[in-house]
């Protein structure tokens, strides 16, 4: 039995995504002043690379759910949390942790660790306090909560594809 996993996304990123597409579909140059590395690459590695690009993207838009409502944002395993460490001002962003959580982009605190028994159940604005090694005792507030699904699709961003069209 197959499970699908479904990616949920913004109404912006859904549009984003399908005009990437389009553009690698009518084989546009995808243009990104920023990185120059591919301008020489092989014509094959290049249409390789779009190809890749084209599944990658059509991959995630079969998978999603469009709808800004479509998650509790509160503090549960498969949520990624913003933090505010409130002594220093320091902001954090990690996944709380799930099985299955290997290759994350991002830190992954386990459900017993004592930021994630702290965190666990809170909404943004939502104070904690948990104990560091050594007693310490700080207070964190919980800025943002969003599924990894959604996470991971703002982070899928454009990627460069250039070709030479003779």
């Amino acid at each position: 039995m197959t499970t699908i996993q479904r990616v949920r996304m913004t109404r912006q990123d859904y549009t984003r995504l399908h005009q990437e597409l389009a553009a690698l579909r009518s084989r546009r140059s995808i243009e990104n002043p920023d990185s120059s590395a591919d301008f020489d690459a092989d014509p094959i590695e290049r249409g390789r690379a779009r190809q890749g690009r084209i599944r990658e993207i059509e991959d995630v838009l079969t998978n999603s759910v469009v709808n800004e409502n479509t998650f509790d944002p509160v503090a549960e395993p498969g949520m990624v949390l913003t933090v505010r460490y409130d002594d220093t001002g320091a902001a954090e962003t990690f996944l709380l942790g799930r099985s299955g959580a290997k290759g994350a982009d991002v830190k992954v605190y386990s459900m017993l660790s004592p930021m994630g028994g702290a965190i666990a159940g809170a909404r943004p604005g939502d104070q904690r306090i948990y104990s560091i090694p050594g007693g310490t005792r700080r207070l964190v507030t919980l800025l943002k909560a969003v599924p990894y699904e959604m996470h991971a699709a703002k982070s899928i961003r454009p990627r460069p594809v250039r070709w030479h069209q003779r």
